[in-house]
C-alpha cells in the first residue's frame, strides 16, 4: 500500500524499494485454500512483470495453475498465485523460471548488441565508400 510519505515523492521513486524500512522485493505466502500453492507478492511492480512471469510459469511442466492480479493501479504491487503438481514447490518453480528469463534476456541483449555493431560497421563502410568520390568507391 502507498503511504502518505510515498504520495509526495516523485513518480519514479514509487518503484524504488525502501531498504531502510526493510522492504523486500518478493514475499511468499502459502495459500491454504489449494494444495501446493503459494502467493508471491512483488513490490514496486505492475502488469508488465506480472504478465511476463505468469505466462512463463504456465509453460513450466510442473505448474498446474498460474495467474496474477494488481489490486489497484495506484498501488505498485503484484500478487502472483502459483500452483504446482507437488513434485516441486512453487518457490522452486519461481526461481527456475526467473533464471530462464534472465538467460533469455541476456541472449537477447547479446544478439541486439551484435546486430547493432554490425549495422554500425556496415553504415560506416557505406559512408567511407560514398566519401571516396567514385561510383565504385575508388578516388
Amino acid at each position: 500500500m502507498v503511504s502518505h510519505s510515498e504520495e509526495n515523492r516523485p513518480g519514479f521513486e514509487l518503484f524504488l524499494l525502501n531498504e531502510g524500512a526493510g522492504e523486500k522485493k518478493i514475499a511468499e505466502r502459502a495459500f491454504t485454500g489449494m494444495s501446493n500453492t503459494s502467493d508471491f507478492i512483488i513490490l514496486k511492480e505492475d502488469h508488465t512483470i506480472g504478465n511476463l512471469l505468469s505466462e512463463h510459469f504456465k509453460q513450466h511442466p510442473h505448474v498446474m495453475m498460474a495467474g496474477y492480479k494488481v489490486a489497484h493501479p495506484n498501488v505498485p504491487e503484484v500478487m502472483i498465485r502459483l500452483q504446482t503438481d507437488g513434485t516441486v514447490t512453487p518457490r522452486e518453480v519461481f526461481i527456475d523460471v526467473c533464471k530462464q528469463l534472465i538467460a533469455q534476456l541476456a541472449q537477447l541483449a547479446q544478439n541486439f548488441t551484435r546486430e547493432y555493431e554490425l549495422r554500425r560497421m556496415a553504415t560506416a563502410g557505406e559512408q567511407d565508400n560514398n566519401a571516396g568520390g567514385g561510383s565504385n568507391g575508388r578516388p
